[in-house]
């Protein structure tokens, strides 16, 4: 047993001893990719003897004899080893390399990144001088042709002037004459005197030249008067208040105590309605209060609101509105009409006369409740119940301006007679409500300052 494991530690040592012949010992830089002996990979006829047994060598330093396995075992044992060392000669060459490269490349970033941002910076520089010589010249060409305009403009409005005072001189000659003129003979003598001025115009137009050259002035200091008439008329019409209304209700300030009721004529329970009237505002905010009608059920009945220049119109609540935008300027005059029926629950708003909005579905079949109250420039909202209460409003929900022409009708008015109102040549005014008549129906300012809220008279 004992000669048994001596035998088989020398076999041990022995083919220990041939794998390390096998392998080259300066792999690193010469690699030999053969296979090693021949015998190694050959199947000898020896092994193709079936049944026999390998005769051990008497000799402990021979190699042993192998079987056809054990040499296809060494054999993937070798490529495996070389295949490895191949592996890692390859991937130290590439470490090498990159290395290589990265200090050639720090070396060209030392060497050449100086000069390339100090030439980045001057090419900024230089634009930076272009852009603000080219600024610099536009602006000087922008002043020259500023001062040439002004001086236009001063020459024409002289000549304006000029013009303005020559006619105010010609109407004063005139209405003089007028005065004079009397009786059956007003429509001769005015001939004649137009008949003379005309004849002392063409006279002193022939001796000077052409028709043309004097009628050709006199064709636009007329264009220029009515350019200045209508200037006028549009002024007079935004100082005053609107054609046919002789009262208006006046809204200096923004109040949280300051308001205006108003009564109806007759307590009313409908299912359509109609408001209109007219209103300057001094200043919108995002909600501003026109009208305004709240029940002991519901506090938003009906609301008439402006918000920037659009004009909203709510029944029974916020959820259900028309909007009409763009419909009202800070200092003009708008005459503004809502028209609502519970049928289908179509609601629409009018401008100055002109259908600007409209929608269906608007608080379909809801009915207004009576024994409410009207406020124009408020609205009670929450504190409806508690009247009582000073201070109770809101004071960016007031209405800052001029009101006039209010009316309310408990019925849908057709388009003929909203535009009717809407006229500024007419007289909207008389045109009077059954629930609301402004001029009729008791229009009250309460609380706060008398100056808050108060009547103003057409002049």
């Amino acid at each position: 047993m004992a000669s048994m494991s001596k035998w088989t530690f020398l076999q041990a040592m022995c083919l220990v001893v041939s794998l390390s012949k096998a392998v080259p010992e300066n792999y690193e830089d010469d690699i030999d990719v053969n296979f090693g002996p021949n015998y190694f990979n050959e199947i000898t006829e020896e092994d193709q003897m079936e049944g026999e047994t390998p005769t051990p060598s008497p000799e402990p330093c021979k190699g042993p004899v192998f079987t056809k396995w054990d040499k296809l075992f060494t054999m993937l044992e070798n490529s495996q080893m070389k295949e490895n060392m191949l592996l890692q000669y390859t991937d130290d060459i590439i470490k090498v390399e990159l290395q290589s490269l990265r200090e050639e490349m720090l070396q060209f970033v030392a060497q050449y990144g100086g000069s390339c941002a100090s030439a980045v910076e001057s090419s900024v520089r230089r634009a930076g001088i272009q852009t603000e010589t080219r600024l610099q010249n536009a602006i000087d060409r922008v002043r020259e042709v500023s001062a040439d305009q002004s001086t236009q403009h001063d020459a024409a409005l002289q000549q304006l002037l000029a013009a303005s005072v020559n006619q105010a001189a010609r109407l004063e000659r005139l209405e003089n004459d007028c005065l004079k003129w009397r009786g059956r003979g007003l429509a001769s003598q005015a001939k004649s005197v137009q008949t003379r001025h005309l004849m002392q115009e063409v006279s002193e137009t022939e001796n000077g030249g052409r028709l043309e050259k004097t009628l050709a002035p006199i064709s636009n200091e007329l264009q220029t008067i009515r350019e200045q008439l209508t200037l006028y008329t549009k002024s007079v019409f935004a100082n005053s208040l609107p054609s046919g209304c002789d009262t208006g209700l006046l809204f200096p300030t923004r109040s949280s105590t300051a308001y205006v009721e108003v009564s109806p004529k007759t307590p009313f329970q409908t299912n359509a309605v109609t408001i209109c009237l007219w209103v300057k505002p001094t200043q919108v905010l995002n909600k501003t209060i026109l009208f305004s009608y709240s029940t002991t059920g519901n506090a938003y009945e009906l609301q008439l609101v402006l918000n920037g220049q659009s004009v909203f119109f709510t029944v029974d609540g916020e959820t259900h509105l028309v909007q009409a935008s763009g419909a009202a300027q800070e200092g003009q005059w708008v005459h503004i009409c809502a028209v609502w029926s519970s049928q289908q629950g179509l609601a629409s708003l009018w401008v100055n006369g002109q259908q600007s909005a409209s929608s269906p579905g608007v608080a379909e079949g809801h009915e207004l409740r009576s024994k409410g109250s009207i406020l124009l420039g408020q609205e009670y909202g929450r504190f409806f119940r508690h009247l009582s209460i000073p201070d109770t409003f809101d004071a960016e929900l007031a209405f800052t301006g001029k009101m006039t022409g209010v009316n309310m009708w408990d019925r849908v008015l057709d388009s003929k007679e909203i535009s009717q109102q809407a006229r500024l040549d007419g007289s909207g005014c008389g045109i009077r409500g059954n629930v609301v008549a402004w001029g009729v129906s008791d229009i009250k300012p309460k609380g706060g300052d008398r100056k808050d809220t108060k009547k103003e008279r057409r002049q």
